[in-house]
């Protein structure tokens, strides 16, 4: 039963929360999602709100930082660099810089325009409409230099930097961040989610041409914490009684210590510690957001691990995956 309508700052963000006796501690923000209906946004009929425990992040200040660390990362590559291959099969370096380009291009076209974009095609998936807009537009762009690339990714940048710094964070999301869960997602986290995005790509492009960077606590701690909001998800089919705890420990300088509790139905994300986990799963700050990303497999992750406890939450725990695939 919802008992209180209550204002709470978490991370310098402010959001409006409802907290439900039995249910949440201090550190959970559960929060009001509006509904989202084909290509419009609504508020949700009191039937449809949809509650989910998070920890709200503010990101938009990461972005002009992350960018100018993957500006000096390109200015510094030759040639040879260009054409090295990725972890994203089929895609070398530039391609995999002409698809931040293109998220960069999507975003301000869809966010601050209203463009609907490329429309799927009958029966396709969303990973399948993904996979093919994407890469017709990195093939495209095959045709532009490295240094238009950079060119325009320093252009655009700052108008991507607009639309978030006018968007209500409070508010729904312009897309919905599906991995997270069923409903609509709140802006904070759509915006979250574009953050990750562009942190891995840049770390994939420093793999490929052996550059290590842009990892300092206060740009990956973010990308950790939002990857995190992927577990109730994927602890969906893992029914345990209210209360049950699953502890996350990620080490590194960016890590810490997070919980997933269940209600008895689902399960909620938190920071507070658990007193007695049913499982623990601890892993490095790298393996994590490989993991998320599939940057390494499943069974990769969990020979560079920690499982204790219950052996069907840490599985499903270790199969963590914040990307459509």
């Amino acid at each position: 039963m919802l008992i209180a309508l209550e204002v709470h700052r978490v991370d310098g963000l402010r959001t409006t929360a409802l907290r439900a006796r039995k249910r949440c501690t201090p550190s959970m923000t559960v929060i009001i999602c509006r509904w989202v209906t084909g290509k419009s946004l609504v508020s949700a009929p009191p039937s449809s709100v949809y509650l989910t425990t998070m920890i709200p992040l503010d990101t938009r200040l990461l972005f002009p930082l992350e960018r100018q660390a993957l500006l000096e990362l390109l200015w510094s590559l030759d040639s040879a660099d260009w054409a090295k291959p990725t972890v994203c099969p089929g895609w070398a370096v530039q391609d995999v810089t002409a698809h931040i380009l293109n998220d960069y291009l999507r975003r301000i076209s869809g966010s601050r325009d209203r463009h609907n974009g490329a429309v799927f095609d009958d029966g396709e998936t969303l990973p399948a409409y993904l996979a093919r807009v994407n890469g017709e537009f990195v093939r495209a762009m095959r045709q532009t230099s490295p240094h238009l690339l950079i060119d325009l990714l320093a252009h655009l940048g700052p108008q991507l930097d607009l639309v978030w710094a006018a968007t209500d964070l409070t508010g729904p999301a312009h897309l919905h961040v599906s991995w997270a869960g069923p409903g609509a997602s709140p802006a904070w986290l759509d915006i979250a989610r574009d953050y990750t995005e562009f942190w891995v790509h840049q770390q994939q492009i420093r793999d490929a041409v052996s550059h290590a960077g842009a990892d300092e606590v206060s740009l990956l701690r973010p990308v950790l914490v939002t990857f995190l909001h992927a577990l109730p998800v994927t602890l969906r089919d893992r029914i345990r009684p209210r209360g049950t705890a699953v502890q996350v420990d990620i080490t590194g300088p960016a890590g810490g210590r997070w919980t997933v509790v269940s209600d008895g139905s689902g399960w909620d994300l938190t920071d507070a510690d658990a007193d007695e986990p049913a499982a623990s799963v601890r892993m490095d700050q790298d393996t994590l957001w490989r993991l998320a990303t599939r940057g390494i497999t499943v069974d990769q992750a969990r020979q560079r691990s920690e499982l204790r406890g219950d052996r069907e939450l840490t599985e499903s725990a270790t199969t963590l995956l914040a990307v459509v695939a």
